[in-house]
């Protein structure tokens, strides 16, 4: 019973296990301006930091692309310094970024070598470098993104496609819309886009679960990475949720950034600095600062000059033939760099104002600042820091290179359906206000027709996401047009805003609203539902449109109990209506009705935006209901209609029209008494929407698709160059590796005269034609080449590896007929009376020990007789059979010794009483206690079968249960243990159980 018990267990485990090609891994890439970091989670792995091809754990955001070369990482920095316009860098800077945006041009004066030109179908900009290689930055950003994922396969050792990627928190909608497309190309599935400040604050949150309760705690993160600065205020506190219980939650309360601050722009001072030092030398006529690849060199002397300034007061900074082979030498203290830097140095606490002004808060209500990002190891940096915020330190508990690689692959976890985590509820905030707005044609008293202007908040700032809203459109009959734009940006400084961008998002059209109204005349109108959500990555998506309407219809007064109670169980199992639901549209219980410009429930921000008087804003038609009052309204009638559902008399439910005329008069009463009873019908018809994208125009499939096509011949070129380059090398070796073994002693000793010529010769043509042409060759003619050397060389090979192997293999056949041989002398010496093998088991090994060394002895005779250069008849594998089967024959009896129990002495008061029957029983009865002796050895083998398969290879079949019955108490520990490890094993592959 127990074996069934455990069969059935184990199946059912096995059933919520993935099968082996499936691939459940998923990944995270902190996508840094300079830097990125991938982490990855997979069963047996909760979450690790991946090594790149030269171990290290951050691998530089660069692209080289040459005309038959591309190259990542490492390999691409360093061609960046002998040749800088064939290497990209920095490509934040680019993304989601029009031509005329003075980011662009900050970046092609900063990287003057590249040229930039304008896409004229969407606006943006391209990277040429000849007629034939013309890339966007959202192609040169998906290369970088494929490169992170062929990172983190080689380091799972499986394929991976869900990721998690973060962007900075200040990317705006058309930013991380080219993020997402840049991982279209790269064939990605992102689960979400992240902001890297909500990273950090998930990752410092999950390993500090235990000291979040019910009292917010208030932490600031200031993170200047190496192109920009985000300072963010972050609350956590457990809430209670519906499903989970009590939960740890982060919310992001503030966020303050400086698109601009950052590590590089400091490396670039510095390296500016050093370019006059070099002039003012007047080593040569040259302007160190036109010639790119000094300048290139010059700045990457810069980066290393500043991170030993942040340890040391001086250093010396120095390149080898900067130009015109003149080695440069200068020190620079860190005074001297803190001097060029003094302006980026007041703009450090900026960002915390702006952060504590959207929060609403002080500095006193913060509990702590933890830094976070290379650039604020920098001293100078911490020192303004510590004084603006007013501390007595700075919180450093946090990696600041891999925290938000951390948290953005826990956070990949938690989205992926194949790992269980515990969950960590967060809020994120969306930086920037969305509004709608429309145009509508309004009547004055005096008859005067006007066009009013109006505006409705869908988001406002630091609004929480992801969130569904919807708005109303209460005084349109026929097709119109609204728009979709940011709202009141004036926190953002004139930099800043003129980074930003186009302030209108998307135009919006709409047809099919006539026809809805003329199809539905009948009908009461409850407007226009637009219906807004701002998904997990804080893109904004118009899910869909609807006109809907509202019909009476009458309800059958007599009913019975037994089918209105039917009705009532089917409408909570999601039955009910048997009506085709064609044009029905059910209730989104997350969506938020979008407040309106009248009435109680009327919005502050609203009324900013919207300069007009209050009674033209009551004027404005716009009804809309707040997520409450709809919620109220659908609870009230859900309860009307169940209270006439459950009522068997009809007396004491009242009806919905009742309730409503109760509230009226006497008159209405006694009107509504005689109504028949009402039910309302909802309606709702789709209505066609049109999209005018008015920020960056997206990229048509058309062009995601040659895009696409672009990246993965690029990545086939590359694969099929590193093929080629493999297989040059293996035919290479193999040239100079087989010459040099024709003339080694044991490689002389098993070929003929006849066949060291052929084989030479052949190799003597080979190494002639890769002179001449093999180093041009296709990968096909190369591995054809190959394969005809090694096809020529097998026989030589063969003999010589088969010779090599017969010393070794030879001995251990003789060292196991010796201890066979031992042992069974051993056994037969065994007492009658306690002999524990029976004959056919001992006369069973005596006659393997006797058929194996007669085999070895007639086979090594014949192989002495044979010549060397002749195929042997003593194989290797011949040999280790012989090794299992005598193996197999001695681990049986031994087992079965190990099992056997002692049989028990006779006691002297029972001498007399000793009989050969009793003798014959006692013998039967010890026999029953050992493991029942096997007649051939394949049914030896099969009772071997428990130990050979590996712990949780297989679960245990019906006839291994049925055995278990069968042994004694002795072997019961040892069936129980084959039977549970196991399970174990399982239970530790299973990615379903892995807890983060």
């Amino acid at each position: 019973m127990r074996g069934i018990l455990t069969l059935w267990a184990l199946m059912c485990f096995l059933v919520l296990l993935p099968s082996h090609t499936d691939s459940v891994a998923v990944m995270s890439v902190d996508l840094g301006s300079e830097w990125m970091k991938m982490a990855i989670v997979k069963p047996g792995v909760p979450m690790e930091i991946v090594l790149n091809k030269e171990s290290r754990r951050k691998t530089p955001v660069a692209v080289c692309l040459k005309e038959n070369e591309r190259l990542f990482g490492d390999g691409a920095l360093g061609v960046s310094v002998k040749n800088p316009r064939v290497v990209y860098r920095y490509l934040q800077d680019l993304m989601g970024k029009r031509h005329d945006n003075p980011m662009v041009a900050l970046y092609q004066k900063r990287f003057p070598e590249h040229n930039l030109e304008k896409d004229e179908s969407r606006g943006t900009v391209f990277f040429k470098n000849s007629e034939e290689m013309q890339f966007t930055p959202e192609e040169v950003l998906g290369m970088v993104l494929n490169y992170s994922r062929a990172l983190a396969q080689d380091f799972a050792e499986q394929t991976i496609k869900d990721v998690v990627i973060t962007v900075p928190a200040f990317f705006n909608q058309a930013e991380r819309r080219t993020v997402l497309q840049a991982a279209q190309m790269a064939g990605l599935k992102v689960l979400q886009l992240i902001n890297d400040n909500t990273a950090v604050a998930l990752n410092y949150g999950v390993f500090r679960r235990k000291d979040i309760n019910s009292t917010a705690q208030n932490v600031m993160f200031y993170d200047m990475g190496s192109g920009s600065t985000v300072a963010t205020i972050v609350t956590y506190q457990t809430v209670k949720t519906k499903d989970s219980g009590t939960q740890p939650q982060l919310q992001i309360r503030g966020v303050g950034f400086d698109r601009t601050l950052g590590g590089f722009e400091m490396e670039l001072r510095l390296r500016d600095h050093l370019a006059k030092q070099f002039n003012d030398l007047k080593k040569t006529k040259k302007d160190v600062r036109e010639n790119a690849r000094a300048m290139a060199k010059l700045l990457k002397e810069a980066q290393r000059v500043k991170t030993v300034l942040s340890a040391n007061a001086e250093h010396m900074a120095q390149v080898e033939g900067l130009l015109d082979d003149i080695d440069f030498k200068v020190k620079v203290t860190r005074a001297e760099f803190e001097m060029l830097c003094a302006d980026l140095f007041d703009r450090v606490p900026g960002p915390i104002q702006d952060a504590l002004s959207s929060a609403e808060m002080s500095m006193d209500e913060i509990e702590q600042v933890i830094l976070v990002g290379g650039a604020t190891r920098v001293p100078k940096v911490q020192e303004v820091l510590l004084k603006a915020v007013g501390k007595e330190e700075l919180g450093k508990n946090i990696n600041a290179d891999e925290a938000a690689a951390m948290g953005a692959v826990y956070q990949a976890a938690a989205l992926s359906k194949a790992f269980k985590v515990k969950p960590f509820l967060v809020r994120d905030a969306a930086m920037f206000p969305i509004q709608v707005e429309f145009t509508r044609e309004t009547e004055e008293e005096d008859g005067v027709k006007s066009l009013k202007h109006n505006k409705r908040i869908l988001f406002q700032r630091m609004a929480p996401y992801p969130q569904r809203k919807v708005i109303t459109f209460n005084r349109y009959t026929d097709d119109f047009v609204f728009t979709v734009n940011y709202g009141d940006l004036s926190f953002l400084s004139e930099q800043d805003l003129s980074a930003f961008g186009s302030l209108n998002l998307t135009v919006v059209k709409l047809t099919g609203v006539g026809a809805s109204f003329k199809k539905h005349a009948d009908a009461e109108s409850k407007g226009i539902k637009a219906h807004f959500n701002m998904d997990e990555s804080g893109v904004l998506i118009l899910d869909r449109v609807e006109s809907v309407f509202e019909t009476i219809a009458e309800e059958k007064e007599e009913e019975s109990t037994l089918t209105k109670l039917g009705n009532t169980i089917s409408s909570l199992f999601g039955g009910g209506s048997s009506e085709p639901a064609v044009n029905a549209s059910e209730p989104v219980q997350d969506e938020e009705e979008v407040p309106p410009e009248t009435g109680k429930e009327e919005d502050d921000q609203a009324q900013k935006e919207d300069k007009s008087p209050p009674e033209e804003k009551q004027e404005s038609g716009e009804k809309t209901e707040s997520e409450s009052q709809a919620e109220e309204k659908e609870k009230a009638e859900a309860e009307k209609v169940n209270a006439n559902a459950d009522s068997g008399d009809g007396k004491e439910g009242a009806k919905p029209q009742e309730k409503k005329t109760e509230e009226g008069g006497k008159t209405e009463e006694k009107k509504e008494e005689t109504a028949k009873p009402q039910k309302r019908t909802k309606i709702s018809e789709e209505i066609g929407v049109e999209l005018q994208v008015n920020d960056v125009q997206d990229p048509s499939s058309e062009q995601i698709e040659a895009s696409k096509k672009k990246l993965q011949d690029l990545t086939d070129r590359d694969l099929e160059k590193q093929e080629r380059e493999k297989t040059l090398n293996s035919l290479e070796a193999f040239i100079f590796e087989t010459q040099d073994k024709l003339y080694q002693d044991e490689y002389l000793t098993v070929v003929t005269e006849e066949e060291k010529e052929q084989i030479s010769g052949k190799l003597s043509e080979a190494s002639n034609w890769m002179d001449e042409e093999g180093y041009a060759a296709g990968t096909k003619e190369l591995k054809e080449k190959l394969a005809e050397l090694k096809k020529l060389c097998k026989s030589m090979f063969f003999r010589v590896e088969e010779r090599r192997k017969w010393p070794d293999r030879l001995a251990a056949l003789d060292s196991m007929l010796n201890h066979s041989s031992f042992f069974l002398k051993s056994a037969k010496l065994i007492p009658e009376d306690e002999q524990i093998f029976t004959d056919v088991e001992l006369k069973t090994l005596e006659k393997v020990i006797n058929e194996t060394t007669k085999w070895k002895n007639e086979t090594v005779a014949e192989q002495e007789k044979r010549p060397s250069t002749e195929r042997p008849v003593l194989l290797s594998k011949d040999i280790e059979a012989k090794l299992a089967l005598l193996d197999r024959e001695v681990n049986y009896l031994l087992n079965k010794a190990k099992f056997a129990k002692p049989k028990p002495k006779p006691k002297p008061k029972d001498k007399n009483s000793t009989s050969t029957e009793s003798k014959a029983n006692s013998t039967e009865a010890d026999m029953e206690n050992v493991i029942p002796p096997k007649e051939s050895s394949t049914e030896k083998a099969t009772a071997e079968a428990p130990e050979e398969v590996k712990p949780g290879e297989e679960p245990p079949t019906d006839e291994n249960a049925g055995k278990q019955s069968e042994t004694n108490s002795q072997s019961e520990p040892s069936e129980e243990t084959s039977n549970t490890e196991p399970s174990e094993d399982k239970k530790s592959e299973n990615h379903l159980g892995d807890e983060l």
